[in-house]
């Protein structure tokens, strides 16, 4: 497995080792071992999830002001933009983002810390996410940043305009955000 630090270094990009051939191929999606070895986290997961988005569909800014949760992600039908926002207070790192594009072609990942907040942009006709949580979902605890807070700026590859849930289309800047007291390391 590599690991990439990001512009963010606690957020970072993984690409697993790929073993290919004519029948197809095989890897490990994830290893806690060798993700501890690389990174010196062993989150525990406690929660997979896995959604199916039309293209256009843009996901998040999510957070959890509660039982906040790490995120590994990865995509394994079509390919979306993924992001991350830091939203400690504090944090010399404070509202800046990084985005990567996650395929089910190039079988990166990302990890996303628990203190940062998520959200994604389908770029193909469809795409399928999957993403391991280090706590449970808490709706009374989830929060939403506007995905277009000009704070943020985040260059989302858009065709159109996105396809928002009613959650995501009433979410708040980040200046206006409930924002955890998370402690910066």
């Amino acid at each position: 497995m590599k690991i990439t630090p990001t512009a963010l270094p606690e957020v970072m990009l993984l690409e697993p080792r790929v073993f290919g051939d004519a029948r197809g191929f095989f890897f490990e999606s994830f290893n806690l071992r060798a993700f501890g070895e690389a990174t010196g986290l062993e989150p525990v997961f406690v929660q997979d999830n896995h959604s199916k988005s039309a293209q256009n569909v843009l996901r998040g800014l999510h957070y959890q002001i509660r039982q906040p949760q790490g995120k590994l992600v990865r995509v394994t039908a079509g390919v979306v933009f993924d992001v991350a926002v830091d939203i400690r207070k504090g944090s010399p790192t404070f509202g800046q983002w990084v985005g990567d594009i996650l395929s089910a072609e190039n079988r990166k990942q990302l990890w996303i810390p628990p203190d940062f907040a998520h959200g994604f942009l389908v770029l193909s006709d469809s795409a399928e996410f999957l993403y391991k949580t280090t706590d449970y979902w808490a709706p009374e605890h989830e929060r939403c940043i506007r995905w277009d807070d000009p704070q943020l700026a985040i260059e989302w590859p858009l065709q159109g305009e996105p396809v928002l849930s009613g959650k995501d289309a009433a979410g708040v800047s980040l200046a206006e955000a409930t924002l955890p007291d998370f402690t910066t390391t």
